[in-house]
């Protein structure tokens, strides 16, 4: 029995690292924070000053929690909206062996929930996720996979936020490379998270299979599949982003 659990972790280990390194690299997923916050804040002009605005997406000034408010619902309601669209149309007929492939709407989902996390993030006054110039660094990814464990309910990757949160408030930074997690905890409830995560995906992947069997039924259960899942996931980021303090990064 231990065995087959040690091999189950490892099998997870890996699907998540395929679902995360194939959801990551999908167009449109790593967000640009100044782009990101400029377009939010641009027709709430009327009740923000630019002097604010350049404020805010410096790192100086906190989105007013009303403004943070109307745009993290919209941004939930959208990203809901296009994972259930995609669930419906995407997928391959049938079962799957994820240790082998990653089907597209899984794909799509996971690529969804990433870029709400960074959206959301950014409104809650989170760093930059992004290097310069070079990418998505390991330690994001890293800190991606545990807001997907709190996401999805896992109370180790609460834990670990914690932890960071509590380097955040020893030193002031602009970027998430920058930042000494300080733990090797962490590092290791990264680790686990991530296997916990593959785990799940893994058993949930059967009955996803199963309704691609019929087509033209399989779409609207898809799409009500995703919309279960989906929609909790979302509440639970913000609601444990609500009970955090916002952060300045400098």
């Amino acid at each position: 029995m231990e065995n087959i659990e040690q091999d189950n972790q490892s099998k997870g280990a890996v699907v998540w690292k395929k679902i995360l390194n194939t959801a990551i690299s999908m167009p449109g997923v790593k967000v640009d924070r100044r782009t990101f916050l400029q377009n939010e804040l641009i027709p709430f002009l009327a009740v923000l000053s630019a002097e604010e605005i350049q404020q805010i997406l410096s790192g100086e000034q906190s989105i007013p929690s009303n403004i943070r408010e109307k745009i993290v619902k919209g941004c939930m309601s959208y990203h809901l909206r296009i994972a259930c669209s995609l669930s419906a149309v995407a997928g391959l007929p049938g079962g799957w062996a994820m240790a082998a492939s990653i089907p597209a709407d899984v794909a799509q989902f996971y690529a969804q929930i990433l870029i709400l996390i960074q959206k959301m993030l950014y409104l809650y006054g989170w760093p930059d996720l992004m290097e310069e110039n070079k990418g998505i660094p390991d330690e994001s990814l890293g800190l991606l996979t545990l807001w997907i464990g709190v996401a999805m309910g896992s109370v180790a990757a609460q834990n670990a936020i914690t932890q960071i949160l509590e380097g955040f408030a020893k030193q002031a930074v602009k970027r998430i490379p920058r930042i000494a997690f300080g733990h090797s905890a962490v590092y290791i409830a990264i680790k686990n998270v991530g296997k916990w995560i593959g785990i799940k995906v893994t058993k949930a992947s059967t009955a996803r299979g199963l309704s691609k069997v019929i087509p033209l039924i399989g779409a609207p259960i898809s799409a009500t599949m995703t919309y279960a899942t989906f929609r909790p996931m979302s509440k639970r980021l913000k609601k444990y982003l609500d009970s955090t303090k916002e952060l300045k990064t400098i």
